[in-house]
């Protein structure tokens, strides 16, 4: 693995339990944004760089942000993709640049003056900047040809997305523990360990209150009827979420909030549940909060 700077290897659930709770790009943010910075990038070469501006304890740089100039001007974004959670910028020469977490990107048009604090701000050749900021934690790599990945980046573009068909039934059926295995929540199941990349707590709720799942249920509990739910809420909920360009709570690439109104998060604490009318509720679960319909979604 790369070295990265910071005191935590990327990836680190124990370090990410320990920090405080802070909305993060997750899976339908990032193929949102991948798709509005390619709509404006591609084929523009990056004229200037800056990285490590502003000081930040939790921005995780692979090498040496100083060296980031050298690596990057003079290069040409030739796609963008998005990686679970990761926005990849593929370059000419076989050099990537990725941002994930909670890495927010941000693109200025011409002449609009950049913001005093950023981790990475890039200008490219027609003069339109990509800033990049980090509110709580987030993870900037620039990678030259033949250098890997971080394995939590790896993961992140090899096993399957839930926005393709490679996700089907089979491949879900294999993420639950088989005989033996440790019992794990729902939560657990579907958000920790990158099991899905770029799914979090964030698009954790919405999926579960379609399925009408309590984030508590052991996944080893779950009927035949229950999974299948389970497995069509992942698929349907998140394509929604990213064809209205991520979820309300979140801003892309241009400054705008997504188009998906959520139906369980903190927006919709004490609001009434859209089948039943039962307040929804904020509990605190597995290092961060959980929002469900007490009626809809028990707890067993």
């Amino acid at each position: 693995m790369q070295e990265v700077t910071g005191s935590s290897p990327v990836g680190s659930t124990t370090l990410f339990a320990s920090l405080p709770e802070a909305r993060m790009v997750e899976l339908p943010e990032a193929s949102c944004v991948a798709a509005q910075l390619r709509s404006v990038s591609l084929g523009h070469e990056i004229r200037d760089v800056v990285a490590g501006h502003t000081p930040h304890r939790w921005a995780w740089f692979s090498g040496d942000p100083g060296d980031y100039p050298q690596r990057l001007v003079g290069r040409s974004v030739q796609e963008v993709v998005g990686w679970g959670g990761f926005v990849v910028v593929l370059l000419s020469g076989g050099t990537r640049l990725l941002f994930g977490e909670g890495t927010r990107l941000r693109w200025l048009p011409p002449g609009r003056p950049a913001p005093d604090k950023h981790q990475l701000w890039a200008r490219l050749g027609d003069g339109s900047q990509l800033v990049a900021s980090i509110q709580m934690y987030g993870f900037l790599q620039v990678e030259d040809q033949g250098e890997v990945s971080s394995a939590y980046a790896l993961a992140a573009r090899d096993k399957p997305s839930p926005l393709t068909g490679a996700f089907d039934p089979g491949y879900f059926a294999s993420l639950f523990p088989g005989p033996g295995g440790p019992e794990l929540s729902v939560k657990a199941l579907l958000a920790t360990e990158q099991r899905i990349p770029g799914f979090g707590n964030g698009v954790l709720q919405d999926v579960l209150f379609e399925a009408r799942l309590h984030p508590r249920r052991l996944a080893s509990s779950l009927s035949e009827d229950e999974r299948g739910r389970l497995y069509r809420s992942v698929r349907t909920t998140l394509a929604e979420m990213a064809a209205a360009g991520g979820r309300h709570t979140e801003i892309d690439l241009f400054g705008q909030r997504g188009g998906y109104p959520t139906r369980a998060s903190a927006r919709t604490v004490g609001t009434p549940c859209p089948r039943c009318g039962q307040p929804i509720v904020k509990e605190a679960y597995l290092g961060g909060s959980v929002y469900t319909c007490p009626v809809c979604q028990p707890r067993s």
